[in-house]
Parts: C-alpha cells; sequence; structure tokens
C-alpha cells in the first residue's frame, strides 16, 4: 500500500516546485544543470508515504443519552444531584439483565473518543448497534456528540448500520417499560417507568397532540423505533453520504468509474431513491428472481465504500438482512440473528459488489478494509461444534454462527481483513482456504459490556496491519450514576440485583462485576443445562469440584435425593431430574465415597504442587463467570483470572480428561439413575475442554497482521495464564 497526498494536492505541489525552481535558475557557477530542467516522474510513482494511518472501530456503543431532552416535554426524568441534571436512564436491573449496559455506555463513549483525540486518530469507524433502537431522543444526542467531535478535532465518522439500528426497514412502534422514575404514590426513586409510541404497548392511537399520559405510561414518539430513513438522514455527514473531504466514494448503485470520479455525481447517485434492493422470503430478488418467489418488497441498502485518504478504501458493508413475513410494509424478521449465513442468499449482489471493489481496489493498490455489524466467520476458538454439543442448539448466541462454507465464500471475494461487532465479544479468527484466500476476522468488544473496549488499527504498509485493543477500565464520571441506582434497590423489596456492584473502583471493574451479576441473573438460565445450572448456583467450592472429578460410587441420584442434600447439592438441582425430591437419613455409602473421592483430589493435588484447600478459594458459581469471560473477551479476560486459579482450572480438566461417563437420558430429563459422579463427568469434561480451548485461542490484544504469509504475529506483552 501507497498511503499518498490526495492527487489535487499532489498535483499542485508538484507545479509549485517546478515553479521555484524555475524561477530561482540554481547557482550560475554551477555547470550541473538545475533540477527543473528534469523530467518530472510519472504521477503513478509512490512518493514517500506519510505517518501510518490509524482507524478506530467502534461497535456496539448502544447510544442512550442519559441526559435526554424529550422535546416534546413529555417525561422530565429524574432529578440527579450528582450531576445537576434530570437523568433520562434504564433501571440498574434493566441492565444487569440485558447483554448490554444502557446508562454508563454514554460515558465510555465520551471516554473512547477522547483518548482517539490524545493518540491523534482521524478516522473512526462504527460497525453498528451504534445506537440503541434508533429512538429519535438518542439519536439526537448521538449525534450532537458526533458533530462536536467532527469539528473540534477533525474526526471523520463512518457508520455501518446494525441490527439495533434500524431495528427493522421502516418506522416502529416501539419503547421501553423499565426506564427508571419515581413511585407515581410516594415520589421514591426505583419505579420501572413505561415509555411507549403512539401505537405500542398501552398507547394506542386514540389520543392526539405530540403526547399523553396513559395511566402511569408516557406514549411519545421520541422513543419510537425509526427506520433507515431517520438514521441514514441523521448520520448522513458521518458515512451514509459523500463527503467532499473524501478520496472516493461508492454505493453497490453507482455506476461511475474511479478515475471519473466526481464530488456532485457521487451524492447524486447516492440518493436513497437509487440504493434500494428487491428482498423475497426466499432470496435476493430482482428482475432475474426464480418465479416462485414471494412477498418481494423494495427495502434501503447502505452499504458503501470511502477513500478517506489515499490508499485506503473503508467498505462499510450493511450486513442487515431483514426476510419478508407477511405483505404488511413492515412484516420482516429482525436481522440479529440472519449475518452472513443470509447475506449470501437474500443480499447476494451485495456480496458479488465486495468481490468486485477488492479486485478493483487490489489492482491500484488500495489497502481494503471492510467493517460491518456482524462476524464473518466462527468466535469460539474452534469451540462452537463442542459448545452446541454440549449445551444445546443455538445456545450461547450459537444461532449467530457463520456457517463454514459462507466464512469460506466471503474469503472467495479476495477480502483479506474484516472487523466485526455484534457480539460484544473479543476475537480474532483467520480462515485459510488456500492460495491467496485467507480471512482474518476482527470480532471488536463493545464499550457497553466486558472488557470495554475498542479496536485500533493502524496499516503499516500494503503488507502489515498493527491491530491493538485499547480496553476503557477509566472512564470519568462512571459512578454519576450510582446513587440513583442505591435508591433503586432500596425501593425494591427484597433487592432484585447485588448492590456491592457499585463498589466497583473503576469502569472495568464495574463491567466485571456487572458480568457476574448477568451470569446469575440471566445467562445460567438462558444456556446452561438445568442440572449444569443448578450444581453451579449450589454452594460447591473449587475443592468440591476437583473431589467430584475423583468421584466413584454405584449411589444413584435418586438414592440421593432420598437421603436429603449431600455434598452441597440443593433441592433446585434434584429438580432438574426427571424424578428428583425426597429426604431422609444420610446414605453410608456415598459418604464413604465422597471421604475416599476427598483424599483422592488432596492426593492429585499434591502431586501437581497445590493443595486441596486452596481450591476452596473459588466457588463454582465463579468458575462459571471465568468461563463466560473468556467466551466473551478471550485473552482480555486473562488479567482478572489469577494464574493460580487458571492452573487449578487446567487440573480440573486433565482430571475429567482421564474419565469416560454418559449421561442416562429419561425422554427429554436427565435420569436419577445416573450416578453423580456420571452426570457430574459427562456434564464437565467438556465445559473444562471448551474452557480451555476459548483461553487458547488466537492472540487478539496487540497483533501484527501478515498479509503476505497471513499469520498473525502476537505483539503483547500479556502472559497467558493458562
Amino acid at each position: 500500500m501507497t498511503l499518498r497526498p490526495s492527487r489535487p494536492v499532489r498535483a499542485a505541489a508538484s507545479l509549485l516546485l517546478v515553479a521555484l525552481l524555475a524561477a530561482c535558475g540554481g547557482d550560475k557557477d554551477d555547470d550541473t544543470p538545475p533540477p527543473v530542467a528534469e523530467t518530472p516522474p510519472p504521477a503513478e510513482t509512490p512518493a514517500q508515504p506519510p505517518a501510518p494511518v490509524q482507524v478506530a472501530f467502534m461497535p456496539d456503543i448502544h447510544f442512550h443519552d442519559v441526559y435526554a431532552d424529550f422535546k416534546d416535554g413529555s417525561f422530565p426524568g429524574i432529578p440527579n444531584p450528582k450531576a445537576g441534571d434530570n437523568a433520562t436512564i434504564r433501571t440498574m436491573y434493566a441492565q444487569l439483565t440485558s447483554t448490554r449496559l444502557f446508562n454508563e455506555n454514554y460515558f465510555a463513549f465520551l471516554a473512547a473518543l477522547d483518548d482517539a483525540v490524545k493518540r491523534g486518530v482521524k478516522y473512526i469507524a462504527l460497525p453498528g448497534d451504534f445506537s440503541d433502537d434508533g429512538q429519535p431522543v438518542h439519536m439526537r444526542g448521538l449525534v450532537k456528540i458526533m458533530d462536536d467531535y467532527s469539528k473540534k478535532h477533525g474526526i471523520q465518522f463512518f457508520a455501518a448500520p446494525g441490527n439495533h439500528d434500524p431495528n427493522r426497514p421502516f418506522n416502529q412502534p416501539a419503547g421501553k417499560g423499565d426506564y427508571l422514575g419515581l413511585d407515581p404514590v410516594t415520589g421514591a426513586i426505583g419505579f420501572s417507568q413505561p415509555i411507549y409510541s403512539r401505537g405500542a404497548n398501552i398507547c394506542n392511537t386514540a389520543y392526539s397532540g405530540d403526547w399523553t399520559r396513559i395511566g402511569n405510561t408516557y406514549c411519545t414518539e421520541e422513543v419510537l423505533h425509526m427506520g433507515y430513513s431517520g438514521i441514514t438522514t441523521a448520520l448522513e455527514q458521518h458515512g451514509f453520504m459523500p463527503q467532499p473531504q473524501n478520496v472516493y466514494y461508492e454505493t453497490p448503485y453507482s455506476t461511475y468509474k474511479y478515475e471519473d470520479y466526481d464530488y456532485a455525481t457521487a451524492v447524486s447517485q447516492a440518493n436513497w431513491i437509487n440504493r434500494q434492493y428487491e428482498i423475497c422470503a426466499e432470496g435476493t430478488g430482482g428482475p432475474n428472481k426464480p418465479q416462485n418467489y414471494t412477498l418481494c418488497k423494495m427495502v434501503p441498502d447502505t452499504s458503501y465504500v470511502v477513500e478517506p485518504v489515499e490508499g485506503v478504501w473503508l467498505v462499510g458493508l450493511d450486513a442487515n438482512v431483514y426476510v419478508p413475513t407477511g405483505p404488511g410494509a413492515n412484516d420482516f424478521t429482525g436481522s440479529g440473528d440472519q449475518g452472513y449465513n443470509k447475506m449470501l442468499t437474500h443480499k447476494a449482489h451485495v456480496i458479488t459488489w465486495l468481490a468486485d471493489v477488492v479486485a478493483r481496489g487490489k489492482a491500484q493498490g488500495k489497502q481494503v478494509i471492510a467493517f460491518s455489524h456482524f462476524p464473518m466467520s466462527e468466535f469460539f476458538n474452534g469451540a462452537s461444534d463442542d459448545i452446541e454439543a454440549l449445551l444445546g442448539a443455538n445456545k450461547m448466541q450459537m444461532i449467530r454462527r457463520p456457517a463454514e462454507n459462507t466464512t469460506r465464500a466471503l474469503a472467495e471475494t479476495g477480502l483479506k481483513v474484516h472487523v466485526g461487532g455484534h457480539m460484544h465479544f473479543n476475537d480474532m479468527a483467520l480462515r485459510n482456504y488456500g492460495g491467496d484466500h485467507a480471512l482474518f476476522n476482527i470480532q471488536a468488544p463493545s464499550m457497553a459490556a466486558y472488557v470495554p473496549a475498542y479496536k485500533l488499527m493502524t496499516l503499516q504498509s500494503a503488507d502489515e496491519i498493527e491491530v491493538q485493543t485499547i480496553r476503557l477500565d477509566k472512564v470519568p464520571r462512571f459512578d454519576e450514576l450510582f446513587d440513583l441506582y442505591r435508591a433503586e434497590n432500596a425501593y425494591t423489596v427484597p433487592p432484585r440485583w447485588d448492590v456491592s456492584i457499585l463498589d466497583a473502583k473503576d469502569y472495568g471493574d464495574f463491567t466485571y462485576r456487572y458480568m457476574s451479576e448477568l451470569v446469575r441473573l440471566r445467562l445460567l438460565n438462558d444456556d446452561w443445562r438445568c442440572e449444569m445450572r443448578e450444581l453451579v448456583k449450589s454452594p460447591l467450592t473449587g475443592a468440591d469440584l476437583l473431589a467430584l472429578s475423583q468421584l466413584q460410587t454405584t449411589v444413584t441420584l435418586k438414592e440421593l435425593a432420598n437421603t436429603g442434600n449431600q455434598n452441597n447439592l440443593t433441592p433446585a438441582f434434584f429438580a432438574c431430574l426427571s424424578d428428583g425430591g425426597g429426604s431422609g437419613a444420610s446414605n453410608p455409602a456415598y459418604a464413604a465415597d465422597a471421604t475416599n473421592a476427598q483424599s483422592r483430589a488432596q492426593a492429585l493435588a499434591q502431586a501437581n504442587g497445590m493443595q486441596l484447600a486452596d481450591f476452596a478459594q473459588w466457588t463454582a458459581l465463579e468458575m462459571a463467570g471465568d468461563f463466560v469471560r473468556l467466551a466473551n473477551a478471550g485473552d482480555l479476560a486473562f488479567t482478572d483470572i489469577p494464574a493460580q486459579r487458571a492452573s487449578q482450572y487446567k487440573l480440573l480438566a486433565q482430571a475429567l480428561n482421564q474419565t469416560n461417563a454418559a449421561v442416562q437420558m429419561n425422554g427429554n430429563n436427565v435420569s436419577d439413575a445416573n450416578t453423580p459422579a456420571d452426570l457430574f463427568k459427562a456434564r464437565f469434561k467438556p465445559l473444562m475442554a471448551i474452557m480451555l480451548k476459548l483461553a487458547n485461542g488466537a492472540p487478539s490484544e496487540h497483533i501484527r497482521l501478515d498479509l503476505t504469509t497471513n499469520s498473525i504475529v502476537n505483539l503483547s506483552n500479556q502472559p497467558s495464564p493458562f
């Protein structure tokens, strides 16, 4: 890659140099001909490249304006004495049961932008979900911030849409039932305030005026879900339309050539009337679609390629696929679970255009970097099949996994580097398919989740790209809303969440604690099998788990259930079985087997330089939290997992790897004819093996992509505890 000044600037500088040399004429006593007499180099000769180009990637901001102005005067928010303004926020309980934060990410976004400014970054890509459902009240706040940073610091933003912006192709009645509000009777902070737009929930279409209040519900168009029209209009200066400072801009629907580029023509052809395509229930529409295709509709597409500095092509792919489901104007599926699997079948023309862009970019010596909201490859370090085998289909968001054939097809477009979002994961994947068909898929983390960070890409040359993960552990004002949360926690009796999360020392610590609560309150219920979930929620420690790995017994779970709680297993655990329950005296045979297992576990620990008592310093629930952290953050989670505990996880995995056990089923339920030893080993042997795979994926924190050898070079000095 050759990074050069734009063509007009380069030409003007060349003419100026010629004029200056001609005017000066050189030293008359010097017989050497003056430089001006030499033939100027051809225009395509590479100039000395300037400093490397930096591009920041910030997906999944999920921007929610915490001090929003409902311009119709509807929801006033609640006073926040700490800031001297009214807060328009979601409840803490809503945050702790969601895979994204709604409130603190506002401050994290500002911190990320300030960090980028300090680093001299001028180009920031937003790979989708920059908003949280595209509500007008929050989009105004987002655009104001972007406009301010553009004007003050010369930053260019390049947005690509995600499944939350828009939620559907066209405007949709919507809202939320869990804004933090004041109790209608007592005025106490903690009430879950419903706010909906016309036509959603209780807000029917009978009322007149801008807004109304029906019971305790605010009805306002400020919280409808905008479609493409509203969102692209709001961000037309931030990627969705050509800008005069760009070297080049085109869409899949442009007809001009690079050498004929004209800004006015680009603006004309980027008109949204031109940027639509036909999609049908069965696949991509258009004049050549099969005759049996149904429910065909025209929808917008925001894909584009922009050249912000000569030599770099940023391809913002609109990977939203809204499949028609009925004859209504807005009868579509959401796009959250579609991704590139559906892009290949329902938006094939964009993939064809991508291949053409890559080929033209390569021919012209451009560095082509694509970004979009969705992953282009598997994101669990090769453990996806193991996860599905253990937990079941579509658990841990597996429905969003690109098929291997999808990844291969994307690599065959010639694209080398893609930055995705959507998963709120930090991950690095490389797929080599022979020849020059290799695809680097960078999953950039969300600043609204654990670990909060963004990706900084430095384009060193045509063959080397440096990628740093910039953590956002220190975020000014991260605790500005905590007093309101304390009031919310006290309002609900009994409290629904652990108030100790508000003891967080910084934003990184806050997201760590947030993940612990998210695991406890939601993810275990969503993703883990009943018996696994209840086992890790029981009072078991790491010492108990190592002992269970050594347990040898013929006592069945039914027999154990009929003798009361044993080995810290709870009634909820036995309720997961086909015939759980029962109580009675202790089981002497099991007690003896458990004692022998503990002795074997102690001996195993000592043989590996450890003490069984040290395993008791962490609980099974903490282990489940670390499992999810590794799945979400990869090597960014290493700083949060003590080296000693990682060694203990490895020993537990090794111990279980020596065992073989199967689970007996009674229909869809676990049979209580299993022994606790067999059930534990059959479930937790693959779990621990998956955990080690998650911990030993490709490096991602600070790396260099070598596009010549199609390899990843680790530049991080962060040691792995695994």
